[in-house]
């Protein structure tokens, strides 16, 4: 608890009712006349006074300031012992009020403090029961009788003490872990929508890149065409013929571009299909985008979960987007092959390579070492300028 125990924030809202009650029929039997000598109510006014007081200070629980909470718990101990003092009959409900002490320290104690209070309700019993030995000559049966009596119910009221104190903390502890369940849940979801909003951004970042990388520089050639068609179109105009020829294949080029961005925007999720019929799409796409159909080896023995599926099939999807980009390859080359405890993905193309020291913070390179490492895996680059470029991915299945 952070913040003291209150009505309005009590974690067993009908513990305070149960007090109420047996606090209420202690007040009723004060009420009542004794017709008994041995337990005359000598002043009702003050047992009633501290019973109130008593069922009061229930109301508000310390939880924090360690102080408080050993005043707290002398304040009610001091209250009972008045209780039994000027009680009368009232003694005889010693027992309910030490069951409520206990049950409210193990609302404010940790176990060490719950056994401290239990052990003290338990010594304050007993001195009660001491205070009840008649004062006159007894007989030795009576006196048997009164010490098997006393003995049997110190036993009774010792096994209650311990009940109570284990049910309460078998019920906090569950409490405990209902709230640190919760707490986890919801530091769960927070992690979801941060790891949500990252690949949003992270998305949005690819786009960009997309339009700058490609659909940007091919407008732009092609803005310079046509401006420089427009100059020559009164002095040239065979020249610029040609340069409007250019400018056409570059606007065939930008709308090949943006048909291949959507295309790969579209695919983001496997739509139910294995694996394999996934990685055959994807080549499909790509010769008919590029022209180039990569030779494709996949071998799966066993079913893969989606956690796996999924990065593998971004890795190749990212991969074949590379190539088509940047490569300038004619062969590219795929071989997926799982065994008993490890997947391995290598995919190689003839294309010009590239500087492996100038070139490790691409987004695509940087998503695809953070979707291998993220499974437990191995992310491997080998490349160098004008000898192509090799991924070699492994993860363990096991």
């Amino acid at each position: 608890m952070n913040k003291p125990i209150q009505f309005d924030n009590h974690p067993f809202r009908f513990l305070l009712y149960l007090e109420w009650i047996l606090l209420g029929f202690s007040v009723f039997m004060v009420l009542l006349p004794s017709a008994s000598p041995r337990f005359p109510s000598d002043f009702p006014e003050i047992t009633i006074c501290s019973l109130t007081i008593f069922g009061v200070m229930g109301l508000w629980l310390p939880t924090q300031n360690k102080p408080q909470k050993i005043l707290y718990t002398s304040i009610q101990v001091f209250l009972i012992i008045i209780t039994g003092f000027f009680g009368g009959r009232t003694a005889r409900l010693f027992p309910f009020l030490y069951l409520i002490l206990v049950t409210r320290s193990c609302l404010i104690f940790q176990l060490p403090g719950r056994l401290i209070v239990t052990l003290l309700s338990f010594i304050l019993f007993l001195m009660s029961l001491k205070q009840r030995i008649p004062h006159r000559i007894m007989s030795p049966f009576e006196q048997e009788r009164f010490h098997f009596f006393s003995f049997s119910l110190a036993v009774l009221f010792g096994l209650s003490l311990v009940f109570v104190l284990l049910l309460m903390n078998a019920v906090l502890s569950e409490r405990e872990s209902r709230e640190k369940l919760a707490s986890a849940n919801q530091k769960l979801r927070e992690y979801a929508l941060k790891i949500q909003n990252q690949a949003t951004l992270e998305e949005r970042n690819r786009i960009a890149r997309e339009i700058h990388d490609s659909l940007g520089h091919s407008l732009t050639a092609l803005n310079l065409q046509l401006e420089t068609a427009l100059k020559l179109s009164k002095t040239d105009i065979p020249r610029a013929i040609t340069f409007l020829i250019t400018a056409k294949e570059l606007g065939s080029k930008a709308l090949q571009d943006v048909r291949q961005s959507v295309s790969t925007m579209r695919s983001q999720h496997l739509n139910g299909m294995s694996l394999a019929p996934a990685i055959n799409t994807l080549i499909t796409d790509f010769h008919r985008y590029n022209g180039i159909l990569p030779q494709c080896q996949i071998s799966i023995n066993s079913p893969l979960s989606m956690e796996i599926t999924n990065p593998i099939y971004r890795i190749i999807q990212e991969s074949l987007t590379n190539i088509s980009k940047y490569a300038k390859a004619t062969e590219i080359n795929l071989q997926l092959t799982t065994t008993f405890d490890k997947l391995t993905l290598i995919i190689q193309d003839n294309g010009k390579g590239f500087d492996l020291q100038q070139n490790t913070t691409g987004f695509g390179l940087q998503s695809m070492r953070d979707r291998t490492l993220a499974l437990g895996g191995e992310f491997q680059i080998n490349t160098q300028l004008g000898a192509g470029c090799q991924i070699i991915v492994e993860i363990p299945l096991s």
